[in-house]
Formats: C-alpha cells, sequence, structure tokens
C-alpha cells in the first residue's frame, strides 16, 4: 500500500514547493487482498464472503514535503460486518455504492449498515488515514506562523 501510494505521489507534476499527499487504501480478508469489484456480481461476492466476519482495512500514506522529501505511514483498522440477510446484501449492489471501492463498499454511507463493530480509525476506513497524516505532516494542521496561512483542514 505504501508504494501504490508512493507511486501516486510521485506521478504528480507538482509546482515548487508544493506539497502532496497521496493515499492507497485496500481491504484484506484471509490474506487476500480483496482490491476494487469488477462488476455488481462479483461486489456480491465480496458481501458474500465478509457477511458476519472481520476484515483489516490497511491504508499507506506517503506525503512529498515542499523539498520534495518523504514521509510515509501505515494505518490499519479492523472491521467486522454483521451477518447480512440476503435482501440486505442485494440492496446494498443494487444501491451502487461498491464501484471504485475496495473492498466492495463505503463505510460513510450506506455501507455503515453493514458494520457490526469497528477497531481503529473511522478515517482509516474511509480512504484517508487523518491520524497517520497529521503525524507525517502536522505544519498542514496549523497556521504558519505569520504567514496568514491556514490549512484545508
Amino acid at each position: 500500500m505504501i508504494e501504490n501510494a508512493r507511486r501516486k505521489a510521485r506521478a504528480i507534476d507538482r509546482p515548487a514547493g508544493a506539497v502532496v499527499i497521496a493515499c492507497d487504501t485496500d481491504v484484506v480478508l484471509d490474506g487476500e487482498v480483496l482490491g476494487k469489484p469488477t462488476d455488481a456480481a462479483d461486489a456480491r461476492r465480496y458481501l458474500d464472503r465478509m457477511s458476519g466476519r472481520g476484515h483489516t482495512v490497511m491504508s499507506g500514506l506517503v506525503v512529498l514535503d515542499e523539498n520534495g522529501e518523504e514521509w510515509s505511514g501505515l494505518e490499519r483498522s479492523e472491521v467486522v460486518f454483521r451477518d447480512l440477510t440476503e435482501a440486505e446484501k442485494q440492496r446494498y449492489v443494487d444501491f451502487g455504492e461498491w464501484e471504485g471501492r475496495s473492498g466492495g463498499y463505503a463505510i460513510q454511507t450506506l455501507g455503515s449498515t453493514l458494520v457490526e463493530r469497528l477497531e481503529g480509525s473511522v478515517s482509516n476506513v474511509v480512504g484517508l488515514p487523518v491520524g497517520v497524516l497529521a503525524s507525517l505532516a502536522p505544519m498542514l494542521f496549523e497556521r504558519a506562523a505569520g504567514g496568514g496561512r491556514e490549512s484545508a483542514f
């Protein structure tokens, strides 16, 4: 995950002095990285496999500072899905929220109804581990001394 985030960060044609933040998030179940479902049937298979079980959400984060120096970190969160009924699985697939989502769900919207329990960082499961970002680049969360610059957060 860190390597994918690194590639994303380095692919940016950034202006001099710009800070780049790149993240790559994946869902791991039974030692297998699930990735993004290719279609609705694939999304349904993911839900079938995760129903009533736990999985790990891992995010690699890379920050390139103003000078191009790299800082990186990894966050892990454990998510346990409820035992889902067939109707719940189908409703979620039909809703289409799985599209383009690692693991085939988005916890920040309807996907939150699938979750029984989460241990760790919610922001990590959403796709940007804010705690790791704050530890790697605290300047993004502070006002620049005398410069009047504020972070986007």
